[in-house]
């Protein structure tokens, strides 16, 4: 007993109480900062990006591409390119995942996750996932797991993973997407009970990532279904995921 009681003041409280408003370590690699005037049309950090994420004229960079290696921040010698340590990163449109220089983190939060009266009211209080792992690498995986944790306790806002689609509101891809995942990931889909939502976590489930230009990926599931929510990640970070759906459902 008075060994536990050590343990416990030693480590203080594990969970993180105020999820919402939490802050990230500064080495955290998260919102790209841009400055168009800083920009020289090296093309420098579009050369080195292995995921073709920038695009120059105007400086760009689709976070549903980037994998945050921190590549083209370290190439550019004016400085262009800084990543910031926030987090949130969430949107329901994949076109305002594309950063740049008019785009302050104030205005992404304002204006990134939009979702209606309707889908607060029927996910607001329960929000149970199915999550697929389309041949992904399991680094996003890993996190998704990490989301239940004592640390960040997803549960506690009533979002679950659950085992079977027939028990999910909706399913959470991972992964580029392969060819021997794609059948699995529909009949995943097709099981899950209407309404229900599809939610895409880390550059590969969203743009394919360092995948993108493989013969052996199939995304024709993505040309028939609706995605509701984008998180960009490589690989999500616990708190990016929470929070995206916090702000998806209302909470």
């Amino acid at each position: 007993m008075f060994n536990s009681l050590k343990v416990k003041i030693y480590q203080g409280n594990q969970f993180i109480p105020d999820i919402k408003n939490s802050v990230i370590n500064e080495k955290f690699r998260g919102f790209p900062l841009i400055k168009q005037k800083l920009c020289t049309n090296c093309d420098d950090c579009q050369n080195v990006c292995p995921t073709g994420a920038i695009s120059l004229n105007p400086l760009s960079i689709d976070m549903g591409k980037c994998i945050f290696c921190g590549d083209c921040e370290n190439s550019c010698s004016s400085e262009a390119i800084k990543f910031s340590n926030f987090h949130k990163l969430s949107s329901t449109s994949r076109e305002k995942l594309i950063i740049t220089s008019d785009t302050s983190i104030d205005d992404f939060i304002t204006d990134a996750v939009v979702s209606s009266e309707k889908i607060k009211k029927i996910f607001g209080k329960s929000l149970k996932f199915r999550q697929v792992s389309a041949g992904g690498c399991n680094g996003c995986e890993l996190e998704l797991n990490a989301c239940s944790n004592v640390n960040f306790d997803m549960g506690r806002f009533g979002i679950d993973f659950v085992a079977s689609p027939r028990h999910a509101d909706g399913i959470v891809i991972t992964g580029p997407i392969t060819e021997n995942m794609a059948e699995s990931l529909e009949n995943a889909y097709n099981a899950t009970p209407e309404p229900k939502i599809v939610i895409l976590v880390g550059s590969c489930a969203i743009s394919g990532g360092i995948f993108q230009k493989s013969s052996k990926i199939d995304r024709n599931f993505l040309e028939k279904y609706n995605v509701d929510l984008f998180i960009p990640g490589c690989p999500v970070h616990p708190l990016s995921f929470i929070n995206g759906i916090l702000d998806f459902i209302g909470k």
